[in-house]
């Protein structure tokens, strides 16, 4: 059937519409609608009665239009009765978000990981990271974690420490990582200290705005990395270092020492040294004593080593290193930083060269690359 038929019957369609009781323009657009589907299928299929299909077709396009329009109608009319809105209260919720994801139906480790991922938007592999174990792992514990808090209702804050231990890596990768979190992660820490009395609170408050001091001065102009030796400490922010002095101290007088507590203290002792040589390491180790009594962290060991090596020479810091499992992320670093400092240059080099391919981002590699490049040129 061609299509100088099917435009023939139009007229007769079009008046049946409007006996119907459609109004001229809007039968006339459903007529068209049935045209091009005429167009498009009557070749293939072409029907017994051409009028009485177009009739019917071109009738329930213009139903099918006229309810469209008469829900629109409502809505509008539903739009228009409302009452202007009042102004909105500005709540912030982040944090009451960290205190249900640490749901007690989880451990603290699963909870950890599950608001870094939910509510933190840290990447599988970066809490990997931060947890020194593999991806595939940290991905399997979140998935488990998920799958036990599916259905259940989060009418159950965890508690003060899993919010804490969340807020830390959060800032950590926010520090050091790709993931710009760490004014984030103090504001809410702040907030967490505003309304909870605990001795920790405070602690990581002031670990997290003892290590933001120094931000400034940790990277060169170009990006690479400035080690804490190098750093022009003229650059350090003294209010926050004031602030977070302040703040530990109260903690301290307390005498309820936790983990953040001692992090803090060794890292005050660091921005009291008015230059490298003048850090008290002696004071530092202690309190790296205490911190891995507290924790028995395998990275907390690596960190006294150095220190070790600063305080009592680097063949003590490497007896102290000896103890330590070689896998342990960084301690090829650690290793070439002591061997240099034994003047076993070539050894050192070549640690700094292996620690470079182990390295987790590109600008520790890069420092690292340079520090074996700049033994190598000495040595020739």
């Amino acid at each position: 059937m061609d299509e100088a038929l099917i435009r023939s019957l139009t007229p007769g369609v079009l008046t049946v519409l409007v006996r119907r009781g459609a109004d001229f323009a809007a039968a006339e657009d459903a007529v068209q609608d049935a045209l091009v589907e005429a167009v498009r299928g009557w070749p293939d299929d072409p029907p017994r009665d051409p009028k009485g299909w177009l009739v019917t077709v071109a009738w329930r396009r213009f139903l099918d239009a006229a309810r469209a329009d008469t829900a629109r109608r409502r809505r509008e009319d539903r739009v228009e009765e409302e009452p202007p809105p009042g102004p909105a209260p500005d709540v912030d919720d982040t944090l009451q978000l960290y205190f249900l994801c640490a749901h007690p139906s989880l451990t603290p480790s699963s909870a950890v990981a599950l608001t870094l991922r939910a509510v933190g938007g840290l990447t599988t592999r970066q809490i990997a990271r931060a947890y020194l174990v593999p991806e595939a792992t940290m991905a399997q514990r979140i998935s488990r974690a998920k799958r036990t808090v599916s259905g259940v209702r989060f009418d159950r804050p965890g508690d003060v420490a899993t919010v804490l231990r969340v807020l830390y890596l959060v800032f950590n990768e926010g520090y050091s990582g790709d993931v710009d979190l760490a004014a984030e992660a103090i504001r809410l820490t702040r907030q967490l200290a505003a309304s909870v009395d605990h001795p920790e609170v405070a602690g990581l408050l002031a670990l997290m705005l003892l290590h933001h001091a120094r931000r400034a001065a940790r990277t060169a102009p170009d990006g690479s990395l400035v080690p804490l030796a190098e750093q022009d400490r003229g650059r350090w922010d003294t209010a926050s270092i004031a602030e977070g002095v302040r703040i530990l101290q109260a903690a301290l007088a307390r005498d309820r020492l936790g983990e953040f507590q001692a992090q803090a203290a060794i890292a005050a002792l660091h921005a009291d040294a008015p230059t490298a040589g003048e850090t008290d390491w002696v004071q530092i180790v202690e309190w790296y004593d205490e911190l891995a009594r507290l924790t028995d962290n395998p990275v907390v060991r690596l960190n006294r080593a150095v220190a070790v090596g600063e305080a009592d020479g680097p063949r003590a810091g490497l007896a102290a290193l000896a103890a330590l499992d070689e896998a342990l992320p960084r301690h090829t670093a650690v290793a070439a930083y002591l061997h240099e400092r034994d003047g076993d240059l070539d050894t050192a080099a070549r640690l700094y060269a292996e620690a470079a391919h182990k390295a987790p981002d590109l600008a520790e590699r890069d420092h690292l690359t340079r520090q074996a490049a700049r033994l190598n040129s000495r040595r020739r």
